[in-house]
């Protein structure tokens, strides 16, 4: 039996219940990290990812209009979502693929909550897909971030909805036959408000990024293309690929969502804001 531990509050286990962290002298970022041991691997990507979200955080906390208190997450079962100790701030950690499900449920228990749900590729294409496409239609304000490296990396490298054709695992050592998911396509069919790709690598453009998907008020999609150093390697080092856009035209979306099929390293890949409404 899979068990949740829910953050009910910010007043236990992290390290903002010390009177201390409340001190001018400390640095809004620092207040957002735990004393938890970080357990990905040495050079992960997620360890990017967590630093874009904390200078986000940060960020936003400093302009004055938002509070530490104001932002709650939700995380699933996976190395992205290891974050949910890494983030000071409150939280449900659940159930393989429910994050986005729960997120919502908070969202709707309290509107005035910022919810952000982070969630994996395999979480969110597979086990989740269906609160993934009905949370976009519903159009709830809250952001959506998804760690896609191609791969159920932390249950030792089975292809997602979102591996290459040939990908060879473990579970699949025959590789996969089936053409991958391509989720931008699926959040424009879905009537998406905001959908957004990002690089891991670029914690200055992610930053860019995730403060406009917590200031969009709808919900918004965020894809972190992300490598992984120890399963579907043939997929790394596509940022050769990326280039930047911001983009508001519906017709140009669906162009630019075209752009990329998730099954090489081919073409181009657009990176930032490809549709908002």
């Amino acid at each position: 039996m899979t068990t949740q531990n829910t953050k009910q509050n910010l007043s236990t286990k992290y390290e903002i219940q010390k009177s201390e962290d409340f001190s001018l002298s400390k640095s809004t970022k620092d207040k957002l990290k735990t004393d938890f041991e970080i357990t990905w691997c040495p050079g992960c990507t997620n360890f990017m990812i967590l630093e874009s979200v904390k200078q986000t955080l940060a960020k936003l906390i400093d302009s004055g209009k938002y509070k530490q208190t104001d932002f709650a997450m939700t995380t699933d079962i996976g190395c992205n979502s290891k974050i949910y100790d890494y983030l000071n701030i409150s939280g449900i950690y659940g159930l393989h693929g429910r994050s986005v499900a729960t997120g919502l449920g908070i969202k709707l228990g309290n509107p005035k909550l910022n919810v952000l749900s982070f969630i994996g590729d395999g979480g969110c294409y597979n086990e989740g897909i269906s609160h993934f496409i009905h949370t976009l239609r519903y159009n709830q304000d809250m952001t959506i971030i998804v760690h896609d490296n191609q791969a159920f990396s932390l249950t030792t490298g089975q292809p997602t909805a979102t591996s290459q054709i040939g990908y060879k695992s473990k579970a699949n050592p025959e590789g996969e036959k089936f053409k991958p998911l391509n989720p931008i396509k699926l959040a424009l069919a879905s009537n998406a408000t905001f959908i957004a790709r990002a690089n891991a690598r670029d914690i200055k453009h992610t930053t860019e990024i995730l403060e406009k998907a917590i200031k969009h008020k709808g919900c918004s999609f965020v894809e972190i293309v992300q490598d992984c150093l120890i399963f579907n390697k043939e997929m790394d080092n596509k940022d050769n690929l990326m280039y930047k856009v911001d983009n508001k035209d519906k017709k140009k979306a669906e162009e630019l969502a075209n752009e990329w099929d998730y099954n090489s390293k081919m073409g181009k890949i657009p990176v930032g804001i490809i549709w908002e409404e």
